[in-house]
């Protein structure tokens, strides 16, 4: 979205995929997990009335668009790139299918999937975290707009601490805003490490893979 009040700021766009394509070229599996808040939430229309599952697949379907748009930018760049959705949209990408997924991220294709989980009331942190777990990927990143996890809003407060590492307890019990609990509680159960980092800032995307000092690290409670 960019500075923009809502869609895709193509320059943005771009600049992700180029951070994209050269951790793929370096020899990382990439897949990747989009949601859709540039266009619109499904819980806001919810709020507004819309009935939630409706407003929900709605929603899934905006991830759609915007893994489109990546796919295209990245594909501009010089890698190979697919778009797999939890709905069947069989004219514009391939059904999410867990074995070809692994396949395409060995032959060193970037994934992107789509449509979250394919189910109403679980959110983009939640898909992340599942498809995560499913290809038993090293690492979840989290793209945010902060620089990493703090104990309050670092926009309002600007003596808010900032963590170089947390534990999944540590984050539970604080209640730190990183992710939604299901999410949260996903990653914990099944040891995902993840990190947190600020999307914004150009060229971080590209080194936050192999720079442990960039963003904030959550792992579980014996590796902190």
């Amino acid at each position: 979205m960019g500075d923009q009040s809502h869609g895709i700021d193509t320059a943005i766009l771009h600049r992700v995929a180029e951070e994209v394509h050269a951790i793929a070229e370096s020899g990382v599996e990439v897949g990747i997990v989009i949601g859709a808040g540039n266009i619109f939430r499904g819980k806001g229309l919810a709020d507004a009335g819309m009935d939630r599952v409706t407003g929900d697949h709605m929603g899934m379907l905006a991830t759609v668009m915007n893994c489109l748009a990546l796919q295209d930018a990245i594909e501009s760049k010089g890698s190979i790139c697919r778009v797999m959705s939890a709905l069947s949209i069989h004219q514009v990408c391939e059904d999410y299918v867990l074995r070809r997924a692994i396949r395409h991220l060995e032959k060193g294709r970037v994934v992107i999937f789509g449509a979250g989980t394919g189910n109403p009331f679980f959110t983009t942190d939640s898909a992340g975290s599942l498809r995560a777990i499913e290809i038993q990927a090293d690492v979840l990143i989290k793209a945010t707009k902060v620089d990493g996890v703090y104990d309050s809003d670092p926009m309002k407060n600007p003596d808010a601490k900032r963590y170089d590492r947390l534990t999944y307890d540590e984050v539970l019990t604080q209640n730190l805003a990183i992710m939604d609990a299901t999410a949260i509680v996903l990653c914990k159960e099944q040891n995902m490490p993840l990190r947190i980092f600020n999307l914004n800032k150009e060229g971080d995307l590209a080194k936050v893979v192999k720079d442990l000092s960039i963003g904030t690290s959550v792992v579980p409670g014996g590796d902190a």
